[in-house]
Formats: C-alpha cells, structure tokens, sequence
C-alpha cells in the first residue's frame, strides 16, 4: 500500500438526463458510445438509469461522475498494465451507456453509483439480466442505508431472482482483497462534502450506516456478475483524490486498491 500511496501522489497534483419524483437532477453531459468508441482497450463504463426519488448526497447515475471514471482509468493505466482506451487527445475514453443500447454488450466492466435511487423498467431489467449472464459486470457503489439498500435489492431482484441468484456477502478472505495489492478491510469513505461538514466523519447515515459491506451475486459457476460495495463511497476517493492532501492521505490510496482489485479480479475470473 506504501507504494500505491507514492505513485498516486506523485500523479495527481447541461442537460437533463435523468428524472426524479418531485424534481430533476442536472449534471453534464454524457459521452454517450459512437462507432469509434471501442478499440479493443479498457473502457470505464458507467450505466445510466432513471431514479424515482433523491437521496442525501446522491445525483442519481451521474454521482462522481465524470471525474471518478477519468481518474479511475488513468490510476488503472498507471498502477498495472493494463492498457485503457484514449480519445485522440489522449484523455481516458470513458463512456456512459443506456442499459438498453447494444453498445452495453461491448463493456465487460459497468459502474453505477447511488442505485439506492434507482427504478429500472421492463426493458432495462431484459436487458441487464441478458448482459450480466452473458458475461458482464456490473459494480455498485456509494448508497447508504436502509432504504437505498432495500431499493436496490427490490431492483437488482427483478433483474437476478434472489431465489436462483441470491446476493452473498464478501469479507476480506476472499482472493478480491489480494489479487494486486494486499486490502486487510473494506474502508468506509464518505463523500468529501460529508467529510468536511462532519469535521472527518465516515459513517453518511450514522448509526444507519456505520458497518461499510461488500457483497456479490454469482453465477452458477461462482462467477462475480454483480459487486456491491453498501455504505461506502469508493468513487469519491477516486474523483476527489486532487482536492484536499488529507481526504487523499486518508482515503483514496485505499480506494484504489479496492477498485483496482475489484477490476482484475473480476476481468480474470
């Protein structure tokens, strides 16, 4: 970990897309897939959906977003070899996708945030479902609490029935926690503006949401389809990590560790 802290310190120095009950959230614009998107290099994929409500703290699909998914992309192409797509300006080629466009069939990786929002429709529960037994991942992060929690389990049920896919918890013996660097346990990150306001709090929800949880849903094969990382925010130590020396000490060397890990071990496995 010493050494991740080291190489991340020395590199990191509108329209309405989405609608919720009672109100919209706004957020900039997605880089939505084009012919040329794909070239055969890692691409950060976001997926958007729609939210019914608004929780504390979250912007629906668009939480962290993009910065998270540029900064993600550069550490990745930095800390391992893999080698990450890049527009012609050079900058990560990161992409947000509809759950219903067939561009989602050429992402082996998806990321969505705040999904304690979420309210899939028919369309988008085939589609998903149809993605993730084919193949793909799907990773969830920064939701907080019982409710979020209960929504997404009601959402993600409809997509992979519990009874068939049930979701199981991960602790830190799993092989995810040392596939490239050595994670003794799962870090609660908060939101930088959390953090800040609460004079260093970690715990979003208090009480609620003290204990940070990962979870998984698996394949008849024992294949991670569905990562779910509850009541911790890893994005925002990604897209934070220039903001503040102390919010990046504190949390985002952890943060990439976890997202690093996370991505190898389910692009290997």
């Amino acid at each position: 970990m010493g050494l991740l802290a080291l190489a991340l310190v020395t590199g990191a120095a509108a329209q309405d897309f989405n609608w919720f009950r009672g109100g919209r959230f706004r957020g900039p614009d997605p880089r939505l897939p084009t012919a040329t998107s794909f070239d055969g290099y890692f691409n950060f994929c976001r997926g958007m959906y729609s939210s019914n409500r608004r929780e504390a703290g979250g912007q629906g699909w668009w939480t962290d977003y993009p910065g998270a998914d540029v900064n993600f992309s550069i550490r990745l192409s930095e800390l391992t070899k893999t080698r990450v797509s890049r527009t012609g300006d050079h900058e990560p080629n990161h992409l947000v996708v509809r759950l219903t466009d067939a561009e989602l069939f050429r992402c082996p990786f998806i990321e969505m945030e705040d999904v304690g929002t979420a309210q899939f429709s028919d369309e988008e529960v085939e589609r998903l479902r149809d993605y993730l037994l084919k193949g793909g991942f799907l990773w969830v992060d920064d939701f907080w609490g019982d409710w979020a929690w209960s929504q997404w389990v009601d959402e993600i049920g409809r997509v992979l029935p519990p009874q068939e896919y049930p979701i199981r918890p991960i602790d830190v013996g799993h092989p995810l926690f040392r596939t490239f660097f050595q994670v003794s346990r799962l870090p609660q990150i908060p939101s930088i503006a959390h953090w800040r306001r609460s004079g260093g709090g970690t715990s979003e929800r208090g009480e609620e949401s003290a204990v940070p949880q990962m979870y998984a849903i698996s394949d008849s094969h024992n294949r991670i389809m569905v990562l779910m990382t509850h009541n911790t925010d890893i994005s925002d130590a990604w897209e934070r990590e220039g903001e503040d020396p102390r919010f990046f000490y504190q949390f985002s060397p952890d943060g990439y560790a976890v997202g690093i890990n996370a991505v190898m071990y389910t692009m290997t496995h």
